[in-house]
Protein backbone atom coordinates (compact mmCIF):
# COMPACT_ATOMS: atom_id res chain seq x y z
CA UNK A 1 0.00 0.00 0.00
CA UNK A 2 1.66 3.26 -0.81
CA UNK A 3 1.50 6.06 1.29
CA UNK A 4 -1.00 8.68 0.70
CA UNK A 5 -0.95 12.07 1.79
CA UNK A 6 -3.43 15.31 1.63
CA UNK A 7 -0.38 17.33 0.19
CA UNK A 8 3.03 16.25 -0.99
CA UNK A 9 5.42 19.76 -1.12
CA UNK A 10 8.12 19.69 -3.43
CA UNK A 11 10.89 22.16 -1.58
CA UNK A 12 12.13 22.69 1.51
CA UNK A 13 12.71 26.55 1.20
CA UNK A 14 10.91 29.38 2.65
CA UNK A 15 7.76 29.21 1.05
CA UNK A 16 7.69 24.88 1.40
CA UNK A 17 7.99 25.37 4.81
CA UNK A 18 5.15 28.16 5.26
CA UNK A 19 2.85 26.13 3.64
CA UNK A 20 3.52 22.73 5.07
CA UNK A 21 3.65 24.44 8.45
CA UNK A 22 0.18 26.43 7.85
CA UNK A 23 -1.23 23.11 6.18
CA UNK A 24 -0.10 20.82 8.93
CA UNK A 25 -1.70 22.99 11.31
CA UNK A 26 -5.27 23.50 9.20
CA UNK A 27 -5.24 19.05 10.01
CA UNK A 28 -3.99 17.93 6.57
CA UNK A 29 -1.09 15.03 6.31
CA UNK A 30 1.67 16.75 5.03
CA UNK A 31 4.51 14.89 3.54
CA UNK A 32 7.57 17.56 1.97
CA UNK A 33 10.33 16.15 -0.10
CA UNK A 34 13.86 17.83 -0.68
CA UNK A 35 16.99 16.54 -2.52
CA UNK A 36 19.05 18.83 -0.12
CA UNK A 37 20.80 17.44 3.02
CA UNK A 38 19.18 20.09 5.21
CA UNK A 39 16.41 22.38 5.33
CA UNK A 40 16.01 26.35 4.06
CA UNK A 41 19.65 26.53 2.86
CA UNK A 42 18.84 29.70 1.22
CA UNK A 43 17.18 31.07 4.30
CA UNK A 44 20.29 29.54 6.02
CA UNK A 45 22.60 31.88 4.16
CA UNK A 46 20.80 34.74 3.49
CA UNK A 47 21.52 37.87 5.19
CA UNK A 48 25.20 37.29 6.00
CA UNK A 49 23.87 34.53 7.86
CA UNK A 50 21.18 36.37 10.22
CA UNK A 51 18.36 36.11 7.34
CA UNK A 52 17.03 39.38 6.37
CA UNK A 53 13.47 37.69 7.09
CA UNK A 54 11.02 40.48 5.86
CA UNK A 55 10.48 44.21 5.19
CA UNK A 56 7.74 46.11 6.98
CA UNK A 57 7.33 48.49 3.86
CA UNK A 58 6.62 45.17 1.35
CA UNK A 59 3.56 45.86 -0.66
CA UNK A 60 2.97 45.11 -4.39
CA UNK A 61 4.79 47.84 -5.40
CA UNK A 62 8.25 46.30 -4.29
CA UNK A 63 7.62 43.32 -6.63
CA UNK A 64 7.76 42.27 -10.36
CA UNK A 65 5.55 40.90 -11.82
CA UNK A 66 3.90 40.20 -16.04
CA UNK A 67 1.33 40.43 -14.55
CA UNK A 68 1.19 43.11 -11.20
CA UNK A 69 -2.06 42.51 -9.58
CA UNK A 70 -1.44 38.97 -9.11
CA UNK A 71 0.86 39.57 -5.96
CA UNK A 72 -1.63 41.53 -3.94
CA UNK A 73 -4.03 38.97 -2.13
CA UNK A 74 -1.70 36.78 -0.68
CA UNK A 75 0.79 39.73 0.69
CA UNK A 76 -2.54 41.67 1.77
CA UNK A 77 -3.29 38.72 3.86
CA UNK A 78 0.07 37.62 5.20
CA UNK A 79 1.82 40.97 5.81
CA UNK A 80 5.37 41.15 7.45
CA UNK A 81 3.80 41.94 10.66
CA UNK A 82 2.02 38.71 10.88
CA UNK A 83 5.73 37.09 10.28
CA UNK A 84 6.80 39.71 12.62
CA UNK A 85 4.60 38.38 15.24
CA UNK A 86 5.19 34.55 14.45
CA UNK A 87 9.29 35.43 14.99
CA UNK A 88 8.56 37.40 18.09
CA UNK A 89 6.01 34.12 19.27
CA UNK A 90 9.02 32.21 18.80
CA UNK A 91 11.14 34.43 21.23
CA UNK A 92 13.45 35.06 18.47
CA UNK A 93 14.92 38.65 18.79
CA UNK A 94 15.17 40.65 15.66
CA UNK A 95 16.51 44.14 14.37
CA UNK A 96 15.85 46.38 11.41
CA UNK A 97 18.21 48.33 9.59
CA UNK A 98 17.64 50.88 6.59
CA UNK A 99 15.16 50.90 4.52
CA UNK A 100 12.57 48.47 6.79
CA UNK A 101 14.88 45.76 6.78
CA UNK A 102 14.53 43.05 9.36
CA UNK A 103 17.04 40.84 10.42
CA UNK A 104 17.84 38.10 13.34
CA UNK A 105 20.01 39.29 16.25
CA UNK A 106 21.59 35.82 15.86
CA UNK A 107 21.55 33.51 13.43
CA UNK A 108 19.52 32.94 10.25
CA UNK A 109 19.21 29.05 11.40
CA UNK A 110 17.11 30.59 14.15
CA UNK A 111 13.55 31.67 11.11
CA UNK A 112 14.51 27.67 10.26
CA UNK A 113 14.19 25.98 13.28
CA UNK A 114 11.12 28.53 14.07
CA UNK A 115 9.58 26.84 10.78
CA UNK A 116 10.44 23.46 11.61
CA UNK A 117 8.61 23.81 15.08
CA UNK A 118 5.50 25.17 12.91
CA UNK A 119 5.49 22.07 10.63
CA UNK A 120 5.92 19.46 13.95
CA UNK A 121 2.97 21.02 15.86
CA UNK A 122 1.24 20.09 12.80
CA UNK A 123 2.90 16.71 12.53
CA UNK A 124 3.99 17.37 8.69
CA UNK A 125 6.94 14.66 7.48
CA UNK A 126 9.90 16.35 6.00
CA UNK A 127 11.98 13.71 4.38
CA UNK A 128 15.61 14.87 2.70
CA UNK A 129 17.79 13.97 0.25
CA UNK A 130 14.81 12.53 -2.05
CA UNK A 131 15.61 12.52 -5.92
CA UNK A 132 12.18 12.41 -8.00
CA UNK A 133 12.05 10.98 -10.95
CA UNK A 134 8.66 11.50 -11.93
CA UNK A 135 5.65 13.13 -11.27
CA UNK A 136 1.84 12.16 -12.74
CA UNK A 137 -1.43 13.25 -12.53
CA UNK A 138 -3.74 10.67 -11.20
CA UNK A 139 -7.52 9.85 -10.64
CA UNK A 140 -7.68 10.80 -6.95
CA UNK A 141 -4.47 13.62 -6.93
CA UNK A 142 -0.75 13.08 -7.83
CA UNK A 143 2.12 10.06 -8.01
CA UNK A 144 5.17 10.99 -7.38
CA UNK A 145 8.36 8.70 -8.26
CA UNK A 146 11.19 8.49 -6.27
CA UNK A 147 14.59 6.54 -6.31
CA UNK A 148 13.20 4.72 -3.16
CA UNK A 149 9.98 4.37 -3.61
CA UNK A 150 6.67 6.03 -4.63
CA UNK A 151 3.99 8.33 -2.76
CA UNK A 152 0.62 9.51 -3.86
CA UNK A 153 -1.46 12.55 -2.64
CA UNK A 154 -4.09 14.73 -3.23
CA UNK A 155 -2.98 18.35 -3.96
CA UNK A 156 0.73 18.55 -5.00
CA UNK A 157 2.43 21.99 -4.27
CA UNK A 158 5.86 23.07 -6.16
CA UNK A 159 8.42 24.89 -4.25
CA UNK A 160 11.26 24.05 -5.78
CA UNK A 161 12.53 27.44 -6.40
CA UNK A 162 14.41 29.34 -9.25
CA UNK A 163 17.50 28.93 -11.38
CA UNK A 164 19.66 31.27 -8.90
CA UNK A 165 22.85 29.81 -6.75
CA UNK A 166 23.09 26.16 -8.74
CA UNK A 167 25.85 25.48 -6.16
CA UNK A 168 23.12 25.41 -3.99
CA UNK A 169 20.76 22.88 -5.86
CA UNK A 170 18.65 25.32 -7.55
CA UNK A 171 17.60 23.58 -11.17
CA UNK A 172 14.54 24.79 -13.72
CA UNK A 173 12.90 21.74 -12.12
CA UNK A 174 9.40 23.91 -10.86
CA UNK A 175 9.42 25.07 -14.98
CA UNK A 176 9.66 21.62 -16.22
CA UNK A 177 7.27 20.74 -14.01
CA UNK A 178 4.95 23.38 -14.82
CA UNK A 179 5.55 22.85 -18.40
CA UNK A 180 4.74 19.28 -18.23
CA UNK A 181 1.11 19.99 -16.92
CA UNK A 182 0.23 22.73 -19.47
CA UNK A 183 1.67 26.14 -17.59
CA UNK A 184 3.87 28.73 -19.33
CA UNK A 185 6.80 30.05 -18.69
CA UNK A 186 7.33 33.99 -18.79
CA UNK A 187 11.43 34.22 -19.40
CA UNK A 188 13.56 33.75 -16.90
CA UNK A 189 16.77 35.75 -16.55
CA UNK A 190 19.07 35.70 -13.09
CA UNK A 191 17.63 38.79 -10.78
CA UNK A 192 19.62 40.73 -7.80
CA UNK A 193 22.99 40.38 -9.73
CA UNK A 194 25.96 42.01 -10.15
CA UNK A 195 26.55 43.69 -13.73
CA UNK A 196 29.54 43.01 -15.54
CA UNK A 197 31.68 45.34 -18.16
CA UNK A 198 33.47 44.76 -21.19
CA UNK A 199 37.16 44.39 -21.17
CA UNK A 200 37.90 48.03 -22.66
CA UNK A 201 35.67 49.96 -19.99
CA UNK A 202 36.77 47.20 -16.86
CA UNK A 203 40.38 47.99 -17.83
CA UNK A 204 40.11 52.02 -17.33
CA UNK A 205 38.00 51.36 -14.46
CA UNK A 206 40.43 48.97 -12.95
CA UNK A 207 41.90 51.42 -10.05
CA UNK A 208 38.17 51.88 -8.86
CA UNK A 209 37.60 48.10 -7.59
CA UNK A 210 36.50 47.81 -4.36
CA UNK A 211 35.60 51.26 -4.05
CA UNK A 212 31.68 52.18 -2.69
CA UNK A 213 29.93 54.94 -3.25
CA UNK A 214 26.15 56.37 -2.88
CA UNK A 215 24.33 56.24 -6.25
CA UNK A 216 21.10 56.66 -7.78
CA UNK A 217 21.17 54.09 -10.60
CA UNK A 218 18.39 54.37 -12.86
CA UNK A 219 17.03 52.26 -16.34
CA UNK A 220 13.88 53.68 -17.89
CA UNK A 221 11.82 54.99 -15.70
CA UNK A 222 13.21 52.67 -12.45
CA UNK A 223 15.50 54.23 -10.12
CA UNK A 224 16.98 53.46 -7.46
CA UNK A 225 19.21 54.95 -4.73
CA UNK A 226 21.73 52.96 -2.46
CA UNK A 227 25.50 52.07 -2.64
CA UNK A 228 27.30 51.17 -5.64
CA UNK A 229 30.40 48.84 -5.45
CA UNK A 230 32.91 48.72 -8.52
CA UNK A 231 34.42 45.59 -8.93
CA UNK A 232 37.35 43.43 -10.44
CA UNK A 233 34.63 42.22 -12.87
CA UNK A 234 32.38 45.12 -13.33
CA UNK A 235 29.78 46.95 -10.86
CA UNK A 236 27.92 45.72 -7.96
CA UNK A 237 26.57 46.88 -4.52
CA UNK A 238 22.48 47.46 -3.36
CA UNK A 239 21.83 50.02 -6.23
CA UNK A 240 23.04 47.36 -9.10
CA UNK A 241 21.63 44.29 -7.48
CA UNK A 242 18.34 46.25 -7.46
CA UNK A 243 18.18 47.81 -11.02
CA UNK A 244 19.66 44.19 -12.48
CA UNK A 245 16.13 42.60 -12.39
CA UNK A 246 14.95 45.68 -14.28
CA UNK A 247 17.78 45.58 -16.71
CA UNK A 248 18.16 43.57 -20.26
CA UNK A 249 20.99 42.78 -21.74
CA UNK A 250 22.07 45.99 -23.87
CA UNK A 251 20.73 48.26 -22.43
CA UNK A 252 22.13 51.12 -20.80
CA UNK A 253 22.16 52.76 -17.15
CA UNK A 254 22.53 55.76 -15.60
CA UNK A 255 24.56 56.50 -12.53
CA UNK A 256 24.29 59.83 -10.72
CA UNK A 257 27.36 59.13 -7.73
CA UNK A 258 26.51 61.25 -4.78
CA UNK A 259 23.26 62.12 -5.80
CA UNK A 260 22.21 63.46 -2.20
CA UNK A 261 25.01 67.14 -3.68
CA UNK A 262 24.16 69.79 -5.19
CA UNK A 263 27.16 69.47 -6.92
CA UNK A 264 28.05 72.27 -9.09
CA UNK A 265 26.61 74.87 -6.91
CA UNK A 266 29.42 73.33 -4.30
CA UNK A 267 31.86 73.46 -6.98
CA UNK A 268 31.69 76.95 -7.47
CA UNK A 269 31.36 77.73 -3.85
CA UNK A 270 34.82 75.94 -3.22
CA UNK A 271 36.07 78.06 -6.24
CA UNK A 272 35.08 81.09 -4.68
CA UNK A 273 36.47 80.47 -0.81
CA UNK A 274 39.46 78.41 -1.85
CA UNK A 275 40.92 79.13 -5.56
CA UNK A 276 44.40 77.36 -5.23
CA UNK A 277 42.63 74.16 -4.06
CA UNK A 278 43.29 71.48 -6.79
CA UNK A 279 40.55 69.83 -8.33
CA UNK A 280 41.30 66.71 -6.95
CA UNK A 281 41.31 67.95 -3.38
CA UNK A 282 37.96 69.47 -3.45
CA UNK A 283 36.33 65.85 -5.06
CA UNK A 284 38.21 64.52 -2.49
CA UNK A 285 36.13 65.79 0.08
CA UNK A 286 33.37 64.39 -1.50
CA UNK A 287 34.47 61.30 -2.90
CA UNK A 288 36.27 58.19 -2.22
CA UNK A 289 40.20 59.20 -3.26
CA UNK A 290 40.42 56.76 -5.75
CA UNK A 291 37.35 57.45 -7.38
CA UNK A 292 37.95 61.40 -7.18
CA UNK A 293 41.86 60.61 -9.41
CA UNK A 294 39.90 58.53 -11.33
CA UNK A 295 37.55 61.12 -12.39
CA UNK A 296 40.09 63.92 -12.88
CA UNK A 297 42.50 62.13 -14.57
CA UNK A 298 39.94 60.80 -17.05
CA UNK A 299 38.09 64.12 -17.70
CA UNK A 300 41.79 66.03 -17.96
CA UNK A 301 40.63 68.27 -14.93
CA UNK A 302 43.85 68.96 -12.92
CA UNK A 303 44.83 72.00 -11.63
CA UNK A 304 43.48 74.76 -8.78
CA UNK A 305 39.88 75.28 -8.79
CA UNK A 306 40.56 79.27 -9.99
CA UNK A 307 41.24 77.87 -13.37
CA UNK A 308 37.73 76.10 -13.72
CA UNK A 309 35.44 78.41 -15.80
CA UNK A 310 31.80 77.74 -15.24
CA UNK A 311 31.80 75.33 -18.22
CA UNK A 312 34.35 73.25 -16.87
CA UNK A 313 32.82 73.15 -13.60
CA UNK A 314 29.17 71.89 -15.30
CA UNK A 315 31.82 69.24 -16.64
CA UNK A 316 33.28 68.31 -13.59
CA UNK A 317 29.82 67.81 -12.06
CA UNK A 318 28.65 65.71 -15.05
CA UNK A 319 31.55 63.47 -14.82
CA UNK A 320 30.37 62.54 -11.41
CA UNK A 321 26.34 62.84 -11.36
CA UNK A 322 26.01 62.02 -15.01
CA UNK A 323 27.21 58.50 -16.57
CA UNK A 324 26.24 56.30 -18.53
CA UNK A 325 27.15 52.66 -18.59
CA UNK A 326 25.96 49.60 -20.96
CA UNK A 327 27.03 46.38 -19.32
CA UNK A 328 28.15 43.28 -20.99
CA UNK A 329 26.32 41.13 -19.26
CA UNK A 330 25.47 39.70 -15.92
CA UNK A 331 27.32 37.24 -13.59
CA UNK A 332 24.42 34.87 -14.19
CA UNK A 333 22.71 32.53 -12.14
CA UNK A 334 26.05 31.87 -10.02
CA UNK A 335 25.29 34.66 -7.75
CA UNK A 336 22.17 35.95 -8.76
CA UNK A 337 19.94 35.81 -5.44
CA UNK A 338 16.90 35.50 -7.51
CA UNK A 339 15.41 34.31 -10.27
CA UNK A 340 12.91 36.90 -12.79
CA UNK A 341 10.24 35.70 -14.34
CA UNK A 342 8.71 31.90 -14.02
CA UNK A 343 5.29 30.04 -13.77
CA UNK A 344 2.96 32.32 -15.71
CA UNK A 345 0.46 33.83 -13.13
CA UNK A 346 -2.32 34.59 -15.45
CA UNK A 347 -2.92 30.39 -14.85
CA UNK A 348 -2.68 30.60 -11.35
CA UNK A 349 -5.60 32.13 -8.94
CA UNK A 350 -4.46 34.30 -6.77
CA UNK A 351 -5.76 33.93 -3.67
CA UNK A 352 -4.82 30.21 -3.47
CA UNK A 353 -1.80 30.09 -5.25
CA UNK A 354 -3.33 26.91 -7.30
CA UNK A 355 -3.20 26.13 -11.10
CA UNK A 356 -5.98 26.99 -13.10
CA UNK A 357 -5.44 24.48 -15.17
CA UNK A 358 -4.82 21.20 -12.87
CA UNK A 359 -6.76 20.93 -9.87
CA UNK A 360 -5.14 20.43 -6.57
CA UNK A 361 -1.79 21.64 -8.11
CA UNK A 362 0.16 24.62 -6.71
CA UNK A 363 2.71 26.97 -7.65
CA UNK A 364 4.78 29.40 -4.38
CA UNK A 365 7.61 31.46 -3.71
CA UNK A 366 10.25 31.83 -6.61
CA UNK A 367 8.99 29.85 -9.22
CA UNK A 368 6.20 32.02 -9.91
CA UNK A 369 6.62 35.04 -11.77
CA UNK A 370 6.62 37.23 -8.99
CA UNK A 371 10.03 38.64 -7.62
CA UNK A 372 10.70 41.05 -4.85
CA UNK A 373 13.58 43.82 -4.38
CA UNK A 374 16.43 43.10 -2.53
CA UNK A 375 15.84 43.76 1.70
CA UNK A 376 13.69 41.19 2.68
CA UNK A 377 10.76 41.36 -0.07
CA UNK A 378 11.19 38.08 -1.85
CA UNK A 379 11.46 36.38 1.86
CA UNK A 380 7.77 38.27 2.32
CA UNK A 381 6.45 36.65 -0.86
CA UNK A 382 7.71 32.90 0.36
CA UNK A 383 5.94 33.67 3.55
CA UNK A 384 2.76 35.05 2.11
CA UNK A 385 2.56 32.80 -0.94
CA UNK A 386 3.19 29.39 0.95
CA UNK A 387 0.52 30.62 3.74
CA UNK A 388 -1.69 31.14 0.88
CA UNK A 389 -1.40 27.80 -0.77
CA UNK A 390 -1.53 25.90 2.98
CA UNK A 391 -4.53 27.89 3.99
CA UNK A 392 -6.26 26.86 1.00
CA UNK A 393 -5.59 22.98 1.22
CA UNK A 394 -6.24 23.34 5.11
CA UNK A 395 -9.65 24.92 3.99
CA UNK A 396 -10.44 22.04 1.67
CA UNK A 397 -10.68 19.66 4.94
CA UNK A 398 -12.56 21.67 6.89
Amino acid sequence: MKPKYDVVILGAGAAGLMCAARAGRGGASVLVLDHARAPGEKIRISGGGRCNFTNIHASPANFISSNRHFAKSALARYTPRDFLNLVEKHRISWHEKTLGQLFCDNSAKDIIQMLLHEMQVGRAQLKLQQTITSVEKTESGFRIALDQGTVECRSLVVATGGKSIPKMGATGFAYRLAEQFGHRIVETRPGLVPLTLDPALLEGLATLAGVAVEAEVSHAKTAFREALLFTHRGISGPAILQISSYWREGDAISLKLRPDLALLEQLKAARQSGGKQAVQTVLSDMLPRRLAAYLVEAGSFAGPMAEQNDRRLQAIADSVQNWTIRPAGSEGYRTAEVTVGGVDTKELDSRTMQSNLVNGLYFIGECVDVTGWLGGYNFQWAWASGHASGESIASILA
